[in-house]
């Protein structure tokens, strides 16, 4: 994981003792080095001990942010007494990052409640909320109200407050190409633009006509082809497929690199069913598999919030996501699911990845035209599952978000596959139905619905339902 960096302000008030910010700023920058976190804060020189106290010391840390605003991707505020309320919301509000901002208030010592060292940074935590509150300046807390910086919780507190940061930086600039039309079929993957636009994610359009014509112009003897072809059979040794159907699948990997590049575009969603096999004579799955692995998600059927969902939940865990269908009961049990997709999951997801094709849609295709679905099983890690949405009526996003289980149950079938386990699965299935939300939802192998919940309620401002 790279470096994160972090604005830092420790609050003071002059009639709590002075000694306290001073142990305060060594014990942060030993705890932030510790988890590679980059501090941006003032010099003890600069201000007293390189606190925030007035105006002029809110002035003073809010240039020194300024000056850093293209790396600080959040505000950690440290509270060694009761701080005042109004240097941080002022530093706050000077700086104007419009970053996440963590509030963390050291706790008192029953042995230590004497003039000298006592703190009342649990009074004055509230205080500064308050205050942030009034400013209209968003905020975290963490997971106890008062906690020391060498408390391994709330080192854990920081590591989720940075892929916080993480998930806002990304979904407030994230770049989605959407690759050909929604199938006709598909009503299900419809979305707002200009919701999306509002939100800071953008999309950017292209006919699959001039993907294809592209790919088509290219031969077996392209170097670009022969290295497209080489990276996929290094990534899918165990292929089914004939080498004609390869070479049409580097060929379309080629054509679709090069428009993300070309783009700037951080994932992509792509028409697939029936167009590609009625028009190319392959399924894009490997490639979507190949990029998705890479931390490029990519979806099907045009499912642009579908991708969205994919990057967000990468973006808060760190590693890949996949686009699956909520696909069949499993057996008579109320509380697992079989989760399904013809075939584009990312490698991380399927051990026993083959290269093979999609019998489903092969009923109307021809078989041979959908070389190119990944075939797999995906064994038992922890789940987390949600998805993103544009709710049009409303004029709002829209999410759900839960954790789970993926299991090592029995399934005896084909394409891409997992088995769910999911506390009050049937509740959930009827928000979802009662909602409106689609069939597609988004797997990832971690614990993170309380980082998204963060991200994507409190400071995207979208409306949020955990599971």
């Amino acid at each position: 994981m790279t470096t994160s960096t972090l604005g830092v302000i420790i609050g003071n008030r002059d009639f709590f003792p002075d000694s306290l910010v001073e142990k305060a700023r060594f014990e942060i920058v030993e705890v932030l080095a510790q988890l590679n976190i980059k501090p941006i804060l003032l010099d003890s020189t600069e201000t007293k001990l390189g606190g925030v106290e007035t105006y002029k010391e809110a002035q003073k840390c809010a240039e020194l942010f300024k000056k850093h605003q293209e790396e600080i991707m959040g505000v950690l505020v440290l509270l060694p007494n009761f701080g005042d309320e109004k240097g941080v919301a002022d530093t706050l509000k000077l700086a104007n990052l419009n970053v996440p901002v963590l509030i963390q208030a050291y706790p008192d010592e029953l042995t230590k409640m004497n003039v000298v060292n006592r703190r009342d940074s649990w009074c004055g935590k509230i205080s500064v909320c308050n205050n942030l509150y009034q400013y209209g300046i968003k905020y975290s807390l963490t997971s106890q109200h008062v906690m020391s910086p060498s408390d391994p919780v709330f080192h854990k507190d920081l590591l989720d407050f940075t892929a916080v940061c993480r998930v806002v930086k990304g979904m407030r600039n994230v770049r989605i190409g959407a690759i050909g039309a929604r199938p006709g079929a598909f009503n299900t993957v419809r979305y707002s633009e200009k919701i999306l636009q509002r939100n800071g994610i953008t999309v950017t359009t292209a006919d699959l006509s001039e993907i294809l014509g592209k790919a088509n112009k290219l031969t077996a003897d392209d170097e670009s082809v022969k290295e497209h072809l080489e990276s996929i059979n290094a990534y899918v040794p165990n292929s089914k497929a004939p080498n004609e159907a390869m070479i049409q699948i580097a060929k379309l990997d080629v054509v679709l690199k090069d428009f993300m590049e070309e783009h700037a575009l951080d994932a992509t969603a792509i028409q697939c069913w029936t167009s590609l096999q009625q028009n190319y004579g392959c399924n894009v799955c490997t490639s979507m598999s190949i990029m998705s692995e890479n931390m490029l998600p990519s979806a099907c059927e045009v499912d642009v919030t579908g991708t969205l969902s994919m990057y967000a939940m990468q973006l808060a865990s760190g590693s890949p996501s996949a686009l699956v269908d909520w696909n069949n009961n499993y057996a008579d049990d109320p509380e697992k699911c079989v989760l399904f997709h013809c075939g584009n999951w990312a490698k991380s997801f399927l051990p026993d990845i083959q290269l093979s094709n999609a019998p489903i849609l092969g009923t109307t295709v021809g078989v041979e035209n959908t070389y190119g679905a990944l075939d797999g099983r995906t064994p038992a890690m922890p789940l987390t599952y949600g998805r993103i949405s544009t709710d049009d009526p409303k004029g709002i996003i829209k999410v759900y978000i839960g954790e789970g289980e993926l299991t090592d149950d029995a399934l005896n079938t084909f394409g891409n596959r997992a088995v769910a386990q999911i506390p009050d699965l049937q509740g959930l299935m009827q928000y979802i139905c009662k909602n409106g939300f689609e069939h597609h939802v988004v797997m990832n192998a971690s614990k993170t619905a309380a980082i998204l919940e963060e991200a994507l309620g409190n400071y995207m401002g979208w409306e949020v339902y955990r599971h």
